[in-house]
């Protein structure tokens, strides 16, 4: 990213005026949204709130991976998509809504299924990763990739009333810090057999948005070596404390894990 500033169009000045007037933006940190490369791993019920309000806040360039069509069934949550959308690839539908939002955002679609092939190719222009996805075949593939790339992961999870969010930093910890291994086949149910409370993503995924425009500004305090942890039945949040793991099978003093793994068998992903 860079810092140089360049001349706003009276279009843009108007957009994105209430970020220019605050101190922790202003017109250069505006400049570095509008030069930062984000993507989303998903289209879903989380990739669809970040990337609403990442469009909104003006990153330039979003790239969005999904190989999946719009079910009737993805309405209840999945908020870049409507009826009319039903039939049709997400990634068409996402790139249609965003460029609504905002036509300043160049909208990369990826529709694919990521593999062990082709990750490294996909994330290499990217400057941050917001996994939105919803098995951990791809979690973990996205993690090892980002540590292996040295890319910034923006982990966000649900389930039922439950979410969770992290940003994991290479040499910071990874999600193999938390979970050394992916569970086996038929140990966690997924959200089509188990379900999900509609509104839950919209909050762990504009989290997410939140953590993502931090990184890109250098403000604040990014959830780094910190797992949010939300119960939308309690209305109620917490947090525990991350650290690396130094026997971790992935980024530890020892590490076991050195190149990609496509995790569908062990999973049971289909």
């Amino acid at each position: 990213m860079t810092t140089m500033t360049r001349p706003f169009t009276p279009e843009q000045l108007m957009r994105y005026s209430r970020h220019i007037i605050m101190p922790q933006v202003g017109g250069i940190g505006q400049r570095k949204l509008l030069d930062a490369k984000v993507l989303l791993i998903g289209a879903g019920g989380l990739g669809s709130p970040a990337a609403l309000y990442l469009a909104a806040a003006g990153v330039g360039t979003l790239g969005i991976v999904d190989f999946d069509v719009v079910d009737f069934s993805n309405l209840q949550r999945q908020i870049l998509h409507g009826t009319g959308d039903v039939g049709r690839p997400k990634v068409d539908s996402a790139k249609e809504t965003l460029n609504e939002i905002n036509p300043d955002v160049n909208v990369v679609t990826h529709n694919l299924h990521l593999t062990s092939e082709n990750i490294m190719e996909v994330i290499g222009d990217y400057e941050i990763v917001v996994d939105g996805s919803d098995n951990f075949a791809t979690r973990y593939l996205v993690n090892d990739a980002c540590f292996l790339a040295n890319k910034t992961n923006v982990h966000g999870a649900i389930f039922l009333f439950d979410g969770q969010a992290t940003v994991f930093k290479p040499g910071e910890g990874c999600y193999r810090c938390l979970y050394p291994t992916p569970p086996p086949p038929g140990m966690v149910p997924s959200c089509a057999e188990a379900g999900v409370f509609g509104v839950l993503p919209g909050i762990i995924g504009s989290i997410q948005a939140v953590e993502a425009i931090k990184l890109i500004l250098g403000v604040g305090d990014p959830l780094i070596n910190r797992l949010l942890l939300f119960d939308a039945l309690e209305m109620e949040f917490r947090q525990v404390k991350l650290r690396r793991d130094a026997n971790c099978p992935l980024c530890g003093d020892h590490p076991t894990v050195t190149e990609l793994i496509d995790y569908e068998v062990f999973c049971g992903s289909a």
